[in-house]
């Protein structure tokens, strides 16, 4: 597989392939400390090997997928946390 450089590569900047990558390594620490295998992963989320395999290799996994793997590594909960911050525009905005 051919690696594409990122910018973050370089300089200290969060993009997609950063947080994608980020979160594939904070997901494959978490399932060791499990010590769940990818192929045990399979079975009890329902997702597919491949699937499994590739979200580990590349970062690519459908959502419903993603939450369904989370659900076995007990991190389920950290979704909620998402979108939560409002974006503020103005001081107005702060409350």
């Amino acid at each position: 597989m051919r690696r594409r450089f990122d910018i973050g590569d370089f300089v200290n900047v969060t993009t997609k392939q950063s947080v994608k990558d980020d979160l594939v390594n904070r997901f494959k620490k978490r399932r060791a400390e499990f010590g769940i295998s990818q192929k045990e992963l399979s079975k009890r989320s329902g997702v597919s090997y491949g699937s499994i395999r590739r979200f580990e290799s590349t970062g690519d996994i459908s959502l419903s997928s993603l939450l369904k793997i989370s659900d076995v590594i007990d991190c389920l909960e950290d979704f909620n946390e998402l979108f939560k911050n409002p974006i503020i525009k103005s001081l107005r905005d702060m409350k």
